[in-house]
């Protein structure tokens, strides 16, 4: 839709024209949630799709995702085609949730080729798929502040609500590294929802690292992603005593779920992951 309050579109060129983001200037990537309702609050934009960096960049310390790379760019990455490095891919089991999350949000291939990854992260939504997988690879988020300094805030605690974060007037979020550990860690993902094509209603991903340790993270059926940390590969019994730990006050509710079936659940799906990772661990059921 039209944007009838934006008066000005800065395309930033390097760091320094991102000095005007905040309070009525906003930050313009793919744009696919902007334009889709009104956003009476600005009259500004700042698009930052110009400022050319790369979409995938493998790091000694793991992979560094761009804000701006596309969610058609990530998904690529699980078959290798985007990076260019097949045999690499290979040794990133981690990588398979990439493609997986993205095929829960249920969007067209459209939005898959202008939808990026910062917004999915920055709309803090709890039925963001993409925002989910990277807390499940316990990845860290690089935010530009606006006095020129940087600061890492591992993505577990980057939303605080559906639709808040702790990014503060004029931040950007610059990029999301994934840390190797993770990317070598074996995953597994299970979702529901109500209706065949509707919105997830609860999206458990698991992640099993070489050393054995195990975290299960719950996103959709909760109000911001809830990560569950094993010492090893959890048994039916310590997942359902984990997820009926979890406060009562997290479980979302919302048309697409109540709060008492997204619980119950949320922890029949994290029973299935926690199965699936161990039976590759080759652990008795």
């Amino acid at each position: 839709m039209d944007l009838d309050t934006i008066r000005d579109v800065i395309v930033a060129r390097e760091r320094a024209d991102l000095a005007v983001v905040g309070g009525s200037c906003g930050v313009l990537a793919g744009g696919t949630f902007l334009f889709s309702e009104p956003q009476e609050e600005l009259d500004r934009l700042v698009d930052i799709s110009a400022l050319g960096w790369p979409a995938l960049t493998e790091t000694r310390e793991g992979l560094e995702i761009a804000a701006t790379c596309t969610l058609a760019e990530l998904s690529g990455a699980g078959a290798g085609r985007e990076l260019g490095v097949e045999e690499m891919r290979a040794d990133w089991p981690g990588t398979a949730l990439f493609a997986q999350s993205c095929r829960a949000l249920l969007a067209s291939h459209k939005i898959w080729r202008t939808a990026t990854v910062g917004g999915n992260v920055c709309l803090s939504l709890p039925a963001g798929a993409v925002l989910g997988a990277l807390v499940a690879l316990d990845a860290d988020a690089l935010v530009w502040s606006p006095d020129g300094s940087d600061r890492r805030i591992p993505l577990r605690e980057f939303v605080l609500g559906p639709g808040r974060n702790v990014l503060t007037s004029g931040e950007v979020l610059r990029s999301i590294d994934v840390p190797i550990r993770s990317l070598h860690a074996r995953t597994a993902f299970r979702k529901i929802a109500l209706a065949p094509l509707g919105r997830s209603g609860a999206v458990v991903m698991g992640r099993r690292e070489v050393d054995g340790r195990c975290a299960l993270t719950i996103t959709a059926a909760t109000t911001r992603p809830i990560v569950l940390d094993f010492d090893g590969t959890p048994g039916a019994a310590e997942v359902r005593g984990a997820v009926a730990a979890i406060d009562p006050t997290l479980w979302f509710d919302d048309p697409h779920g109540a709060p008492d079936w997204r619980r119950h659940v949320a922890g029949v799906l994290a029973g299935a992951v926690a199965a699936e990772l161990r039976t590759e661990v080759g652990d008795e059921q």
